[in-house]
């Protein structure tokens, strides 16, 4: 854990929702552990996975550039994972992979250890909220089934804001949503492109939930184990 600072002017915590609180990669190993077996896919899913997971981060990066779009997105990183892997698949098979694992997904609701705790202890003191780049619908089932709605007064996503994170109108929207300002919030998330420079550049504190080892920096606190967070916003 890196660089403290004053938490004493805080009133609302802002989350990300998936890799952040939602175990994304467990609750997707899940979901393409089915599909496969269902499929009698003999390949190995470990194997698969390791090619899969930076991928899918690679993609959803330019997705949040809005350089492709959200088919292009289920479906090339799909088609770019099978390619590595050496396996012929067919686009029509592709996309029915693509609709089943939307939908497998949704089933699993696997949380980042030490999610409920954390939030146990923030509630007692903060307002808290969720922004997400993600679809209204998807992201309110998976709060809703995984028990982290109790927690949020209120879930902000790209979909109904129609901008994603860093963009700093989603941040506008959110905190304009819990009438509060700037000064008196700070973001918690994984991404450190979308979650912590979005957040700092629109005049919010941050805390960088560092899961997937991204480069080290001293613009805010870094924890690898959200519980750490304690430790900041005691």
């Amino acid at each position: 854990m890196e660089k403290k600072f004053n938490h004493n002017n805080i009133s609302d915590v802002f989350f990300d929702l998936d890799h952040t609180l939602w175990d994304f990669e467990k609750n997707s190993a899940l979901a393409f552990k089915s599909i496969f077996k269902n499929k009698g896919y003999k390949f190995s899913i470990h194997n698969f996975l390791k090619i899969y997971n930076p991928i899918n981060h690679y993609y959803w990066k330019l997705y949040r550039e809005n350089i492709i779009n959200h088919k292009e997105l289920r479906i090339r990183r799909l088609k770019s994972s099978f390619d590595m892997i050496g396996i012929k698949i067919n686009i029509k098979e592709i996309n029915e992979i693509s609709e089943f694992y939307a939908e497998k997904l949704l089933n699993y609701n696997h949380l980042i250890p030490g999610a409920i705790e954390l939030l146990k202890f923030l509630k007692k003191k903060y307002s808290l909220s969720i922004i997400t780049n993600g679809f209204k619908k998807n992201q309110n089932i998976k709060v809703e089934n995984s028990g982290l709605n109790q927690f949020f007064d209120n879930i902000i996503t790209s979909e109904e804001v129609g901008f994603k994170k860093p963009d700093p109108i989603i941040f506008k929207k959110a905190l304009e949503k819990s009438i509060v300002m700037p000064v008196n919030s700070v973001m918690i998330g994984d991404s450190f492109e979308a979650d912590i420079m979005g957040a700092l550049n629109f005049g919010m504190k941050a805390i960088h939930f560092n899961s997937h080892n991204e480069k080290k920096h001293n613009l805010c606190p870094i924890v690898y184990e959200l519980i750490e967070i304690k430790e900041i916003l005691f």
